[in-house]
C-alpha cells in the first residue's frame, strides 16, 4: 500500500508540474521514484536533464504552491531501455 501511495503522489506531482514546462521538455521527462529523501524526475536524455535543472526553481515553486514542500526534487537521466 505504501508503494502505491508513493507512486500516486509522484504522478500527482508530475501532473502539477508538467503543464508549466515547455511541451518538448515535458515530453522528454516523466515522474520517477518518490521516497523520504527525494522526488526524482527522469529525463530521456542529458540535454533534457540540463534544462530541467535550470527549471528547478519554477518546479519547486509550483510544488510549494500546492503544499508539497519536501522532499527535494532531483533530476536524473533515465537509463536506456527503461
Amino acid at each position: 500500500a505504501s508503494l502505491l501511495a508513493r507512486l500516486a503522489e509522484s504522478q500527482a506531482r508530475w501532473a502539477a508540474v508538467a503543464p508549466s514546462l515547455a511541451a518538448g521538455l515535458a515530453g522528454a521527462a516523466r515522474a520517477g521514484p518518490l521516497d523520504e529523501k527525494a522526488w526524482v524526475i527522469l529525463a530521456d536524455h542529458a540535454s533534457a536533464a540540463a534544462k530541467l535543472r535550470q527549471c528547478l526553481p519554477e518546479i519547486e515553486g509550483t510544488l510549494s504552491a500546492r503544499g508539497w514542500l519536501t522532499p527535494p526534487v532531483r533530476i536524473k537521466v533515465r537509463p536506456r531501455g527503461s
